[in-house]
């Protein structure tokens, strides 16, 4: 009878304490998965590109050459810092020059961003650019055309100029203003948009 009782009271004691037993060989089993399963690697942040100079120029030129070696233009100014992750000359008292089937174009701003060969320039704060006066293929004699303005956007291999801003172009005695311009020299037309405005001089007989 007393081991009988015992057995009872032994029996009881496992039942009661079995579940604490349970959870706590479960919660260690499970801390010792979390532990000693691989985690996958984080990725990480990407880095801002960064925009520091790696390099100056003083009293300098950028020149670009054809594929037989000829001069087709040219960009200088005082100041100039290289921009690395986009290859990118920012110019302070820019100046540019260009010469494409012995038309002669020549520009300026305060400042000026032109990309790594020197083929787009860039031009802002109190900009122009100057197409001299020149024949064409079937000789015909083309005038002096001017483009003024706060921003002006000049692709000197394919002889085009837009901007986004105001502009004033000025074709011998006529003068042309727009909000937005585009010029195609291939085409040979300017392009206005927004508030268009036209002053032109008659021609006297």
């Amino acid at each position: 009878m007393i081991a009988s009782g015992l057995l009872r009271r032994l029996f009881s004691s496992i039942t009661l304490y079995l579940p604490v037993v349970v959870m706590g060989v479960l919660a260690l089993g499970t801390w010792w998965l979390a532990r000693n399963t691989p985690t996958a690697p984080v990725a990480e942040p990407e880095r801002a590109k960064r925009q520091d100079p790696d390099y100056f120029l003083t009293n300098f030129s950028v020149k670009n050459f054809d594929a037989q070696g000829i001069l087709i233009s040219e960009v200088f100014g005082q100041k100039a810092r290289h921009l690395p992750e986009t290859d990118v000359l920012e110019i302070d008292t820019a100046q540019m020059r260009a010469s494409r089937a012995g038309r002669i174009t020549t520009g300026r701003g305060n400042r000026a961003y032109s990309n790594g060969d020197g083929s787009e320039v860039q031009l802002v704060g109190d900009a122009f650019v100057i197409r001299e006066a020149s024949r064409d293929s079937s000789g015909r004699m083309q005038p002096r055309i001017e483009f003024r303005g706060e921003f002006l956007h000049a692709f000197l291999r394919t002889d085009e100029i837009k901007s986004h801003k105001p502009v004033s172009v000025i074709r011998g005695s006529d003068e042309f203003s727009g909000d937005k311009m585009l010029y195609n020299k291939a085409e040979g037309i300017v392009q206005l948009d927004g508030r268009v405005r036209v002053r032109m001089e008659s021609k006297r007989p």
